[in-house]
C-alpha cells in the first residue's frame, strides 16, 4: 500500500475511533466526501489498521446464544457461563442474577405480569434491588401448593414483585391440584377467579419456571399428585412440567385426570403472551426445557452453559461438536 493511502486510512481511523469525531466532522475537516470517509473506516478495519477488542465478553457463549435464538426463534436468550468446579448453589445464583437483570430491563410501566412459582423464581426475585414505580399489575398464573416454605409460594412472589416495582398484586386462594374435576371447575368459574382469567388473557410478560423429570419428587407441589397420576404420567413418558402442566419429549401437553384437576394457565395460552421467559437450569431439566422450546411455549430463556450443552446433546444438534472443538 502506498504511504499516502496508508497515512490517510490511519488518520481517518484515529479521528473516528480515538478522537470520537463523527464521520460528518471528519469529512469537513479533511475535505473528503462523507461516503468516502465511511468507506475508508471500513477499509482500515479490513486491512488490520484498526483492531477492536471488547473486554469481558465471551464470544463463544454469544455464538451459542445466537444458535439457540435462531433455531428456536427466541426473542431473548442468556446462557450463563459455568465451570466444572462450580457448585449447584453457584449455578443457581448465576441464573438468578441473570433472571433478575432481565426482569428489571424488560418490565415496563403499566404492564400486566404473570408469575408461576418455585425455588428458582424465588431466588431470582430475591436478587432484584433498586425499587422503582411501574404501576404494573402482578398476578399468579398457577394455583398454590398444599404446603411450602412461604418464600416460594406464588402469592409471596407476586407480592414481592409488586412491592419492588411499585405495582399492585392479585392473589390465588386455591391449591394447584384439586381433588376432582368438578371442584376445579367450580373454582375456575367462580366470580373471584374470573378477574384472574381476564388478566391471563392480557399478560404482557410471563415469568415461569420449568420442572424436571418425574423422579424429582422434592419439588414444591408434586405431593399433590396421586399414585395413579404418577403411573399415568410415567406410562405416557412425561419429562417435565411448566405452570404445572406436564409435557412429553415433543412438548405435547398430557391431558387427562390430572390436567382436568389442575388450576393453571394452559401452555397454548402461555405461547401467546408477547414475552414468556423460562428461567431454569440443570441437566435433569434439559428435556423439559427443550420440549418448551420446540413447541414455542416460551420465547425467551435464561439458563446456564451446562444445561444448554445438554440440550444440544439430547437433540442431536451438530453445533455441539463445533462448540466443543
Amino acid at each position: 500500500m502506498k504511504d499516502d493511502k496508508y497515512k490517510l486510512l490511519s488518520q481517518v481511523a484515529y479521528l473516528y475511533f480515538i478522537e470520537d469525531i463523527s464521520q460528518q466532522k471528519i469529512s469537513e475537516k479533511l475535505g473528503i466526501y462523507r461516503t468516502t470517509i465511511s468507506r475508508l473506516i471500513k477499509e482500515a478495519r479490513e486491512k488490520g489498521i484498526v483492531e477492536i477488542n471488547v473486554r469481558d465478553f465471551d464470544t463463544k457463549i454469544y455464538a451459542l446464544e445466537t444458535h439457540f435464538q435462531m433455531k428456536y426463534h427466541l426473542k431473548f436468550i442468556q446462557v450463563v457461563p459455568t465451570d466444572l468446579i462450580d457448585s449447584d448453589q453457584e449455578k443457581d445464583e448465576g441464573i438468578s442474577r441473570a433472571g433478575a437483570a432481565f426482569i428489571k430491563q424488560r418490565l415496563e410501566k403499566n404492564s400486566i405480569i404473570g408469575v408461576s412459582w418455585g425455588r428458582t423464581l424465588a431466588q431470582t426475585i430475591g436478587c432484584i434491588e433498586n425499587r422503582r414505580n411501574t404501576h404494573s399489575v402482578f398476578v399468579p398464573i398457577v394455583g398454590g401448593p398444599s404446603h411450602v416454605n412461604t418464600r416460594y409460594h406464588v402469592n409471596t412472589l407476586v407480592y414481592e414483585l409488586a412491592r419492588k416495582f411499585g405495582g399492585s398484586s392479585q392473589f390465588v386462594n386455591a391449591t394447584v391440584v384439586q381433588e376432582s374435576k368438578a371442584l376445579k371447575e367450580g373454582i375456575s368459574q367462580s366470580k373471584y377467579f374470573s378477574e384472574l382469567h381476564d388478566y391471563w388473557s392480557r399478560l404482557d410478560l410471563a415469568i415461569v419456571g420449568i420442572g424436571g423429570k418425574l423422579t424429582v419428587k422434592d419439588s414444591q407441589w408434586r405431593d399433590l399428585i396421586t399414585s395413579d397420576d404418577y403411573e399415568d404420567l410415567e406410562q405416557r413418558e412425561a419429562i417435565g412440567d411448566c405452570c404445572c402442566r406436564f409435557v412429553d419429549r415433543d412438548g405435547k401437553v398430557l391431558k387427562g385426570s390430572l390436567y382436568e384437576r389442575t388450576i393453571g394457565m394452559d401452555l397454548t395460552d402461555l405461547s401467546r403472551v408477547p414475552t414468556s421467559v423460562g428461567i431454569a437450569r440443570s441437566k435433569p431439566k434439559a428435556k423439559a426445557i427443550l420440549a418448551m422450546l420446540k413447541r414455542g411455549y416460551i420465547n425467551a430463556l435464561i439458563t446456564d452453559e451446562e444445561t444448554a450443552l445438554e440440550i444440544l446433546k439430547i437433540s442431536d444438534d451438530l453445533y455441539l461438536q463445533e462448540y466443543l472443538a
